[in-house]
């Protein structure tokens, strides 16, 4: 074993449960103490501060400069309490990270003298420097500047001892440079649509919610293997690694004991998170060796994302803590499972109904049917932008394979509801319900709750499927923010809605009774969207042909999906939902291509770089053990015993010779075409050509490489291997 590898494998054996102490209470005790939420506010500020804050939190009331100073002041003082020196602007920049900008809370007065101070004004807005982030062309390098907004509907956090601020962040002139922006803008949107369809049904109802419960998917590595894993430092996943003999086939990890140093690790981050209000609930053993997975309970949805955010950065600072190394990456291993971020979605109203489950009368599950076939349909129309919005170079890895949703975009919904859906489509004729008819399609309706009790099963192949009480979109990567997703779903569900009530509202104006106005929109809708709805395995070369045959794309590659973005389509949705306009979709386009470049050319420059540096160089040290013991052969050997205990050697010296040879050419190969990519003159054009010309190189010289590992030993091969890497000790 080469001596950096011994030197990391001991390590690694005489590891042991970090020492982490906790408090002894309940996590109900603790939980959200590091968070300026409800109670902290009303203990804190005034009572008028109070009401105007709550106000800004559920109606979106601007607070003026009177009671921003105000909570600035009693949020400092509750933060100084804490032991916090510094605060923060902490937004969602397109980087699909979080940044933040640390500043003193301290002020200098003169005399050499300085007192605490944090205003109103440094509260609701600040100016980073925007041209150093990814924006699409919105900005040039000398305009710089750029603001970040309070967003009080988040509430403000202490991590270390950091006032934490949740902001939004905007160019000078208003464009939107992050996640957070759209996210916001298509949750109101949602919220004005689905209102007004509830009136139909509830007059009681005057706010929707969306709410999200994502499922973290993640792997663990002992962090001196990490540490001389080039490839898994700079791109979060390996490269190079022959498959172990044991991968998960056996299905033994999935749900196993979870191992004593992980377990030390899962308490770790559970307890930083529940101080952050953070309601991290579920934890366990994934399918593939070393991956692990955790789950909240719902939330809304701007809160849920920016926990998740938050849940990361947590993730991994307190994995260095038990020398750990988490990878959120999509696919760090091949051959075993990916990891996702299943985003569980639905709709929740300000009288306590979940709108995706059904009740205990006609009536309320009408009002189900009408959000979950207006949902079905949406996703329908704008298949191609769901496709967009979990692309990226990372997923691409991951889509399709080992469990993983495929490319295309279908919707699984359960025999028993495509049942339900397949009647109403019989049962409603073009004109009205006669009584008769309208009494037993509503009798068929009432059985739905009944019906979900046996058919709340998940296909494991659908990329989004209804799972009971909530749409599961099972296709997002595990590094993504959800905000990206979830910005998608929630603006062409609400164009879909503001389509139902124009639909509906249009049969009554010709006299149609209500109910039977929806039911005639509903059936036309199922069967507008039947063609999305899939029940089957989606990895099959079956349903490939049956997608195709139904009009489905198939885009298996990142710079295909993401022609979405800018389709004529796409730009009409956000721009007359007031989402994003042109040139703010058309600039996120840029940036995800050049991000999709960016990543492609790290992966082959690094792949270069330990061709170079580590693996021929091992293969050539072997290859001269080998021939230095054939030639040393010849001199205790008769000539026909050489013949015969040569003769493997040298078949194996010359295996090793061609595929260095390959490897090398290989190099050489995407090299140029790297070369060619980078003089091309447009975003497109580059991720294009990185995609279709550098990219297929990455599996050719992987191919030789991993079957050089194969057979070169221990003691000469530089990189840790699947084997050891997989097995947590």
């Amino acid at each position: 074993m080469s001596t950096r590898r011994n030197l990391a494998m001991q390590e690694v054996v005489n590891r042991k449960p970090a020492d982490i102490s906790y408090p002894d209470k309940q996590v109900s005790q603790y939980f959200g103490d590091s968070v300026f939420g409800i109670d902290a506010m009303r203990e804190f500020l005034s009572e008028e501060a109070f009401t105007r804050v709550m106000e800004a939190m559920e109606k979106g009331v601007t607070l003026d400069r009177k009671i921003a100073d105000q909570v600035a002041a009693c949020m400092k003082a509750w933060a100084q309490s804490k032991g916090v020196t510094h605060f923060t602007h902490w937004f969602q920049p397109l980087t699909g990270t979080t940044a933040e900008k640390h500043d003193g809370f301290f002020e200098p007065i003169g005399g050499g003298r300085a007192v605490e101070r944090f205003s109103g004004s440094q509260l609701v807005q600040q100016e980073p420097d925007a041209s150093s982030f990814p924006n699409g062309g919105v900005r040039s390098t000398f305009e710089a500047r750029g603001y970040t907004a309070w967003d009080p509907t988040s509430p403000a956090f202490i991590w270390g001892n950091t006032l934490c601020i949740p902001t939004i962040f905007v160019s000078y002139t208003g464009e939107a440079l992050d996640f957070k922006t759209p996210l916001l803008k298509s949750l109101s949107i949602l919220d004005k649509a689905a209102t007004d369809v509830c009136q139909y049904f509830d007059k009681n109802v005057t706010k929707v919610i969306g709410t999200l419960g994502w499922e973290q998917e993640y792997f663990l590595i002992d962090a001196s293997l990490y540490n001389i894993r080039y490839d898994l430092q700079q791109t979060g996943r390996t490269l190079f690694g022959h498959a172990s003999a044991k991968g998960q086939q056996l299905e033994d990890h999935y749900w196993g004991s979870i191992p004593e140093r992980v377990l030390a690790y899962m308490k770790d981050f559970e307890y930083e998170s529940h101080l952050l209000g953070i309601p991290v609930r579920t934890r366990h053993n994934e399918v593939a060796p070393a991956q692990f997975e955790c789950a909240p309970v719902f939330e809304e949805i701007n809160i849920a994302v920016d926990h998740n955010q938050l849940l990361m950065d947590v993730m991994e600072k307190v994995a260095i803590r038990h020398n750990f190394r988490v990878l959120l990456h999509e696919k760090p291993y091949a051959g075993v499972n990916g990891s996702g971020k299943h985003n569980n979605w639905s709709l929740a109203t300000n009288t306590g109904k979940n709108l995706l489950s059904p009740g205990k009368t006609p009536k309320t599950n009408l009002q189900f049917l009408t959000f979950f076939i207006s949902t079905v349909k949406a996703v329908y129309e704008h298949a191609d932008l769901m496709r967009a919005c979990i692309a990226s170079a990372n997923n691409d890895h991951r889509l399709g394979a080992n469990e993983a949703p495929p490319a295309i975009m279908s919707v699984f919904l359960g025999e028993q509801l495509n049942k339900v859906l397949e009647e109403i489509e019989k049962s409603v004729g073009d004109k009205k319900l006669s009584p008769e008819e309208k009494t037993a399609l509503k009798l068929s309706i009432g059985k739905i709750p009944d019906i979900l009790l046996d058919n709340t099963d998940r296909n494991r192949t659908s990329p989004f499927a209804f799972t009971g009480n909530k749409f599961e979109f099972r296709a997002v990567g595990s590094s993504a923010n959800c905000a990206g997703a979830m910005t998608v779903l929630n603006s062409i569900v609400a164009q879909q809605l503001i389509d139902f009530k124009t639909d509906v509202d249009a049969l009554m104006d010709n006299k149609m009774d209500k109910d039977d106005a929806i039911f005639q929109v509903l059936k036309r809708y199922i069967i507008e969207s039947k063609k999305i709805r899939f029940e089957g395995n989606g990895y099959g070369d079956e349903w490939k042909a049956e997608a195709k045959k139904r009009g489905l794309s198939n885009i298996p590659t990142t710079p295909g999906a993401l022609e979405a973005f800018i389709s004529k389509k796409t730009l009409g949705l956000f721009d007359n939902l007031g989402i994003l306009n042109h040139r703010e979709q058309e600039s996120r386009y840029e940036i995800y291509l050049e991000t999709y470049t960016k990543k492609i050319q790290i992966e082959s420059r690094i792949i270069a770089d330990m061709v170079n540096n580590q693996i021929v160089p091992a293969a050539i040290a072997y290859q001269k053990t080998l021939v230095d013991n054939i030639a040393g052969l010849k001199n205790v050997l008769s000539a026909a015993d050489y013949k015969v205990a040569a003769e493997t050697q040298i078949d194996l010296a010359k295996e090793i010779s061609q595929r260095v040879t390959t490897i090398i050419k290989s190099a050489e190969a995407m090299r140029e075409e790297r070369k060619k990519a980078n003089t091309l003159d447009s975003a497109k054009k580059q991720a294009h050509a990185y995609c279709d010309k550098v990219k297929p190189y990455f599996e050719k010289i992987r191919y030789e490489v991993d079957k050089l590992e194969f057979i070169i030993d221990d003691a000469t091969w530089p990189l840790p291997k699947y084997r050891e890497m997989l097995y947590l000790r």
